[in-house]
């Protein structure tokens, strides 16, 4: 039995105004995936990299705090239609962010991040809300001027600026933003988990749904012949086992979870930091699908083998790690199947783009039947477990 009280358990339908936020982010992640394909280099996946941090982490903090002051309440539904319009507006400069476009980028990222910790921090209904809150503002105190640092110096050194920033806000995000003094326990917040769970459900159906797009928009640009049809058709039946991978049965694994855990705070935090990494691994998939859909028959390369099997596998490596430390089982399945991604993914180098998207897709299958089979046993016993607590005396 969970320990949290019931005055601290709440339960709120996801509201069609948080689902017209959400989409502003497909707009972010295409954004992203095209920053990632037109700088195919070291220094461009670092650039990506900053990038995704600060446009998730304003995803992250927006939909956090409309999950704890209440979707329903006016100051709640201004604060989310104001960050949307700034959102649009950062996601809009996403591509000239580290060319000419910086002030473009950081001035509404920073509205953002200070406009909704500070309604958060006066409209909180609870002391620990707002103490909460507070503490995220000093946070972002501390990384504000390099980002303003980062966007006044030239494109050069504005990497370094923006990445220890993004460095500082992801730091603040995975450790629940502390301070020293009195630690604040997720348990002092009246927080409704499922309906957190379920905005970071619908935001991976973004994702992927982006991935479709990209996959959509390749395939109109490529010539109508056998490859591409292959290629198009294979990306199509790894999204596929991805979303399989997660729903087919994995949510209600974790929704069970999070409702009868202690500290469904702490859980859904976890879920918040799992989601960073994998945002990165479907923008590296995107990229690479696009690749082999324009070049099916093209060569091999590093390149396309790092993203087309390692976007995968550092989704699976992520997932598994969130299923590990909350669900507390069907990760072994994953980090197996992430190895062996890996270990294919060498072999892929050598290999034409059309065959390597064969080979991903065999692995993706089997990965999804197993994990299918592996949450229903869980389900299974998890359900025989809860009926015999509940006749014992």
């Amino acid at each position: 039995m969970s320990s949290v009280p019931e005055s601290l358990r709440l339960r709120r339908e996801v509201s069609p105004l948080e689902l017209f936020y959400d989409l502003v982010f497909v707009f972010a992640v295409s954004q992203l995936s095209h920053q990632l394909l037109e700088h195919l280099t070291g220094r461009g996946v670092a650039e990506t990299a900053v990038l995704l941090v600060a446009v998730f982490g304003t995803w992250a903090y927006t939909s956090y705090e409309a999950t704890l002051l209440d979707v329903h309440r006016d100051v709640t539904r201004w604060m989310i239609v104001v960050v949307m319009g700034l959102g649009l507006f950062m996601n809009a400069a996403i591509p000239g962010a580290f060319a000419d476009r910086a002030w473009a980028f950081v001035i509404p990222l920073l509205a953002i991040l200070f406009l909704a910790g500070s309604v958060t921090a006066l409209a909180g209904r609870t002391d620990a809300l707002r103490e909460h809150f507070r503490r995220t503002l000093i946070w972002m105190a501390l990384s504000a001027p390099l980002w303003i640092a980062g966007a006044a110096v030239g494109s050069g050194p504005r990497l370094w600026w923006w990445a220890a920033a993004a460095l500082i806000d992801l730091t603040g995000t995975w450790l629940a933003h502390p301070l020293p003094g009195r630690t604040l326990s997720g348990r002092e917040l009246a927080f409704d988990a499922e309906h957190m769970l379920e905005r970071l459900r619908l935001f991976f159906i973004i994702l992927l749904g982006e991935t479709v797009l990209t996959t959509g928009r390749a395939m109109s640009e490529a010539p109508v012949d056998v490859p591409s049809v292959l290629a198009t058709a294979g990306v199509f039946t790894a999204l596929v086992c991805l979303w399989a991978a997660y729903f087919g049965g994995g949510e209600d694994l974790i929704t069970d979870s999070v409702t009868h855990s202690p500290d469904p705070v702490r859980s859904v935090r976890l879920g918040v930091n799992s989601a960073y990494l994998v945002l990165a691994a479907l923008v590296a998939l995107a990229v690479g699908s696009e690749l082999v859909i324009a070049h099916p028959t093209g060569h091999g390369s590093t390149t396309l083998a790092l993203l087309l099997f390692g976007g995968p596998a550092l989704y699976l490596a992520t997932t598994a790690w969130f299923f590990g430390t909350t669900a507390g089982g069907a990760w072994k399945e994953r980090l197996v199947a992430a190895v062996t991604l890996a270990a294919v993914g060498l072999a892929a180098v050598h290999l034409p783009p059309l065959a390597s998207l064969a080979l991903l897709d065999l692995v993706l299958v089997a990965t999804a039947a197993v994990l299918t089979r592996a949450h229903r046993r869980l389900t299974a016993e998890r359900r025989i477990t809860g009926a015999t607590d509940h006749l014992s005396p």
